[in-house]
């Protein structure tokens, strides 16, 4: 089938579609309500029965895989490696959910996750949901308020952490974080489980602190116990705010049509194949890409303690894709910049061979083209940029690798993933012409996979989500559809900036300046000018072995951005400097950039990969006046 006919027949007859794509699921109760409303919300499959936990690793068993590799456990921080198979991993995982259980956690109960990048957070989710409970994984390391608010939010009942997380060269300590964030947080955990890490052991609370290892060693396994498909399977919360919360809730049922639908359409990922998102279980991509949409494929996933530089090296990734057979990868635009900057002409990719490895695929944050043409050059595969959000759980637009792939178009994330009916709308809400820039929205309902709610406030989901277009979810980011269906993500809309009464995307200013041959990463705010309203600066970060001096390269980007857009851009800034200010999972705060550049006090976010560039980048700004 084509890829014009499969998205033409999830528009046509959305019900038929998917239900086609719930039969290739075992329910306990096979679903014959394939869409309703429940107090105006849409709801998939509402009648199903089933169990995620037993989908991704029980199911594969009972069909004669139990010996095949389910997971992967690759740690270079530790030079550590082992493998599971999906029997070996059923089996933690069950003894793992009876630990729980033995603690009280029972269905629809919640379980916070506070771990690093260990095979046991995988285990601990898929135990949660083996007895129908809810997890909450939050990104081992968050600061003791931001874990607080999360706590006071989910109110769980059981606390998962480790004694440390390990990053590159350092030893980070969690057991004094945790306790620190239930000394702040009002709603007490009844116990928390403490996994002992030898790099690091933990002090433990007699009354409250429990042993990963010795409760493992006393525990009854548990059975999976059927839930509802609308039942909640997990929480997570999608920013670093200082005020409440905003927890997305992902349900059971649509949530795993959509990701064993995708793992087949998008990533052509087949039983046995092995595939590796190489990011953080603490993200969204993580819960649906290292946890479980591999395992319902019935797949291998990587679970991958490392970084794509300095463990040991820029070869790293390389390395795991030749070392364990990789199909397909999938990381963050700003792994492969951070992988360009460090080895430029790819040497260390050299040594490895990658014949196994089919398609690299790259999401998370906008994919300039120079990142995405280095990255077809060097390796000679496709790249498949592609668009989705922690609220929808899966890619809203993408090249289907596995329906058929249509030809690329650097700076565009292709065409939407069947399911997804998506416009462009103007500020009243009406449909725009071909390449006309405007608001992304999808027209309700969305497919299933999607957020369900906002846990425990639906009034912020509709506030948020539903109410500016209604009829359609709201993206918050801003883009065009040319005139061959081709999504174009410019960026979230607060940074389309207003220049003289010109709305000009800072997205596309970003690419021209990435385009630069010394250019390795950039960024690009809006800043208050008094005579224009606004005026545009970016941020420079250089290859290595860059010897121009700074000042040239800053007049030839001046230089490229008027050649490109025109004088109407007024950007006359660009300033080199040593590091740029990112979140763990690589994505750069460019609010932070500007509360700094508007003099606005700020608070310094959890999710700071390395808050030591704040003080640099203040000053720097400060001396070019911008601060």
């Amino acid at each position: 089938m084509s890829y014009l006919q499969e998205y033409q027949a999830s528009v046509d007859d959305s019900a038929t579609f998917w239900a086609n794509k719930a039969a290739k699921l075992a329910w306990y109760k096979k679903p014959t309500a394939i869409i309703s409303q429940q107090n105006g919300f849409y709801q998939w499959f509402s009648d199903g029965e089933l169990n995620t936990s037993y989908l991704a690793l029980d199911y594969h068993i009972e069909q004669g895989r139990g010996e095949q590799t389910a997971l992967i456990y690759d740690s270079p921080v530790t030079q550590t490696k082992r493998r599971y198979s999906y029997t070996e991993l059923r089996d933690e995982v069950a003894k793992f959910a009876g630990v729980l259980k033995a603690q009280g956690v029972n269905k629809g109960d919640r379980v916070v996750i506070y771990m690093p990048m260990i095979p046991e957070a995988a285990i601990a989710m898929l135990a949660s949901a083996r007895l129908g409970a809810v997890h909450s994984v939050v990104f081992g390391g968050f600061a003791p308020h931001e874990l607080a608010v999360r706590i006071d939010d989910a109110t769980p009942k059981v606390v998962v952490s480790a004694s440390c997380g390990i990053e590159v060269n350092r030893v980070i300590s969690y057991k004094p974080l945790l306790d620190s964030a239930i000394e702040k947080a009002q709603h007490k955990p009844d116990s928390c489980i403490i996994f002992q890490r030898p790099q690091h052991q933990a002090t433990m609370l007699a009354d409250r602190d429990i042993d990963w290892h010795t409760a493992m060693q006393d525990a009854t396994p548990a059975e999976p116990v059927p839930v509802k498909s609308t039942d909640p399977l997990y929480i997570l919360y999608t920013s670093g705010t200082t005020g409440k919360p905003k927890g997305v809730v992902r349900d059971n049922g649509g949530h795993a049509v959509a990701l064993h639908y995708s793992m087949q359409a998008i990533y052509n990922i087949k039983p046995g194949e092995v595939f590796w998102a190489a990011s953080d279980v603490g993200w969204v991509v993580g819960h649906s890409y290292i946890v479980y949409g591999p395992l319902l494929a019935g797949a291998t996933s990587i679970l991958y303690e490392g970084k794509p530089i300095f463990t040991p090296d820029a070869g790293a990734f390389w390395r795991v894709c030749a070392e364990y057979g990789v199909k397909a990868i999938f990381a963050a635009p700003t792994a492969f910049r951070a992988i360009r900057k460090e080895d430029p002409h790819a040497d260390l990719m050299k040594q490895y061979d990658l014949s196994k490895l089919d398609t690299i695929f790259m999401a998370g944050e906008r994919l300039d083209p120079p990142t995405y043409h280095w990255a077809c050059e060097v390796s000679g595969k496709p790249v498949i940029d592609h668009w989705w959000q922690t609220e929808t759980g899966w890619a809203i637009c993408a090249n289907l690798a596995g329906v058929e792939l249509l030809p690329a178009k650097p700076g565009s994330a292709t065409r939407p993933v069947p399911g997804y009916h998506v416009q462009i709308l103007d500020e009243n809400g009406q449909p725009l012409g071909a390449n006309q820039q405007g608001n992304i929205a999808i027209k309700l309902p969305l497919p299933p996979g999607c957020l369900s709610t906002i846990w425990g406030n639906a009034e912020r989901y509709t506030s948020g989500y539903l109410n500016q277009f209604p009829g359609y979810y709201s993206s918050g980011d801003g883009g065009y559809l040319d005139e061959d269906g081709y999504l174009f993500v410019m960026g979230r809309t607060d940074d389309v900036i207003n220049v003289a009464g010109h709305r000009l995307s800072t997205g596309e200013m970003e690419e021209i300046i990435a385009s630069h041959p010394a250019v390795a990463e950039c960024c690009v705010i809006g800043l208050p000018d008094e005579l224009k309203g606004q005026q545009p600066v970016g941020f420079v970060l250089l290859k290595n072995g860059i010897t121009t001096d700074a000042s040239i390269i800053q007049n030839e980007l001046v230089a490229l951005v008027r050649q490109e857009i025109g004088a109407v851009a007024c950007f006359k800034r660009a300033l080199v400097v040593p590091r740029l200010p990112k979140t763990r999972s690589g994505k750069i705060l460019r609010k932070l950039l500007r509360q700094i550049g508007e003099g606005e006090n700020y608070q310094i976010p959890s999710t700071i990969d390395d808050p030591a560039c704040l003080p640099e980048l203040e000053q720097l700004m400060k001396q070019h006046g911008l601060a």
